[in-house]
């Protein structure tokens, strides 16, 4: 018979090896040589798959290293008297387990029966000015709560739940899959290990009920489109007494007919006219707070802004105030009566004779369109 190979260097570790490294570098070959992993050669994968196995089993077991290390493999050989360190009763289901149970949460682990409850969310709509000013606002949410007849138990009153009849309280069944047993999480009881034999009559058997409650939000003032307010333990109620989950209510602000907001800052058009424009005055803009008086300068052009400090908004998460900016746009005038149209024509006529320019841009403007023509032709 073939003398086998030293453990250590079927690892692939030194002799002072820590538990931690054999653990590592046993995991990552057994992931390697899996012979689900090697279709092309799974027989020699096996092979090796069953020596990686053998030589963890082992090392990791601090009698056995013990006796390797005195010994050798005659220090671990039950013909000599020792312990086996082969796989003697144990199949590919059992290292499946060691190896992919620790990585994926499997390995036979029964998991607990109370669950935590989902969490919920809530569109909310809000106006311009409930988003900057904060309210409160009743909502209505259909959410699943606590049982109250069975306490969230799922069993009828008086009884308990019982060991699952299917994994005896396990958590976990095996499922043979040609060459590997596999194992995974109860159909019948979830994973939990117990199984209700007289549920309910109200909740069924689910430890929940579907009701519509009630809820006051308290909106704090600055929010925006896209913020969430968390209300802890408002959302579905937990599994088997477990603790519920959060309600999100999601913030959405309506478009305003006046402002538009971005950040902090407020922006809104302010309509003129001409003759303000021209002359100047003093106008009333709306604010969320009230009109406030604006000065319009003379000769104001088109587009021109103005701002207003500190009657935007205040962030929710802290900083300065933001400002109101109001864009004037001049409105040119129509429905002109001939009485109207004569004068209009008449100030035109004042306005481009004398020599000055009472319209900059537009004289700029003419006068960069002609030197381009001049430079195509010239």
């Amino acid at each position: 018979m073939a003398e086998k190979e030293d453990f250590y260097k079927v690892l692939g570790v030194e002799r002072n090896a820590s538990d931690a490294e054999l653990k590592k570098k046993y995991r990552s070959l057994a992931m390697k040589y899996h012979p689900d992993r090697n279709a092309d050669n799974p027989e020699a994968a096996e092979v090796k798959f069953k020596q990686i196995k053998e030589a963890y089993e082992v090392l990791s077991d601090p009698k056995k290293r013990s006796a390797y290390d005195q010994f050798g493999h005659a220090g671990i050989d039950p013909s000599m008297g020792g312990r086996s360190g082969g796989f003697g009763g144990e199949g590919f289901s059992d290292i499946f387990g060691d190896v992919f149970g620790d990585i994926f949460g499997g390995g036979g682990r029964q998991r607990s029966s109370a669950q935590r409850g989902s969490d919920l969310r809530y569109n909310l709509e809000l106006t311009l000015e409930e988003a900057v000013a904060g309210t409160e606002q009743k909502i209505r949410i259909p959410v699943l709560v606590a049982c109250g007849t069975c306490a969230g138990s799922g069993a009828k009153k008086g009884s308990s739940p019982i060991i699952c009849t299917t994994c005896h309280g396990h958590g976990q069944v095996r499922m043979q899959q040609g060459f590997f047993s596999v194992q995974q999480t109860c159909p019948t009881c979830r994973g939990t290990g117990k199984q209700i034999k007289d549920p309910c009559g109200v909740c069924h058997g689910q430890g929940r009920v579907q009701e519509t409650k009630t809820l006051s939000a308290k909106i704090p003032a600055g929010v925006d489109t896209g913020d969430r307010i968390r209300l802890s333990g408002e959302g579905e109620a937990g599994e088997r007494g477990g603790p519920a989950g959060d309600l999100y209510v999601e913030i959405h602000v309506k478009k305003h007919e006046i402002f538009v907001r971005d950040g902090a800052n407020l922006y809104c058009e302010v309509p003129i006219s001409f003759v303000t424009a021209c002359l100047g005055d003093e106008i009333y803009v709306p604010t969320l707070d009230g009109k406030v008086k604006l000065t319009i300068p003379a000769e104001t052009q088109t587009g021109k802004s103005f701002r207003l400090r500190g009657k935007g908004v205040k962030p929710v998460r802290g900083g300065a105030v933001g400002d109101l900016l109001c864009k004037v746009q001049v409105e040119t005038p129509v429905h002109l009566t001939k009485e109207q149209k004569a004068l209009v024509e008449k100030l035109g006529e004042s306005l481009t004779g004398g020599g000055k320019h009472h319209s900059p841009q537009e004289h700029s403007w003419t006068d960069g369109v002609k030197n381009f023509f001049d430079k195509l032709t010239g």
